[in-house]
């Protein structure tokens, strides 16, 4: 549960930033992101659940990598006004695999990632 509270802080930010950052990523609204960031945390979790153990962390960074480049790319054709780059997509998804590392990290050296699978 402890993943499941930061991402839904952190993948927002995260793109928020990128929109700021980025001249590949522009989000006409604030809320834009912030709903993307919200979808992204729940499927981010809903990985982690599924694939991370001790073992498996650039496994599950790297799915939570190429999960995030199609959905934010992705999710710009649904969005009025969103116009992302799939350069910029990758960018956005670098950030959020960074962030999802220390994340991964945290939860397998603390033991957490067995709480959230049961």
């Amino acid at each position: 549960m402890t993943g499941f509270i930061i991402k839904l802080f952190i993948c927002p930010i995260i793109l928020i930033i990128s929109d700021a950052l980025f001249n590949n990523v522009n989000y006409a609204n604030l809320y834009q992101p912030i709903i993307i960031g919200l979808i992204l945390a729940v499927l981010a979790h809903t990985m982690e659940v599924l694939l991370l153990r001790k073992g498996t962390l650039w496994t599950s960074n790297a799915v939570d990598f190429i999960a995030s480049v199609i959905i934010v790319y992705i999710t710009q054709f649904f969005l009025q006004g969103a116009k992302i780059t799939f350069l910029g997509a990758l960018f956005t998804s670098v950030l959020l695999s960074v962030t999802e590392y220390f994340q991964h990290l945290y939860l397998i050296k603390s033991g957490k990632w067995a709480k959230s699978s049961k």
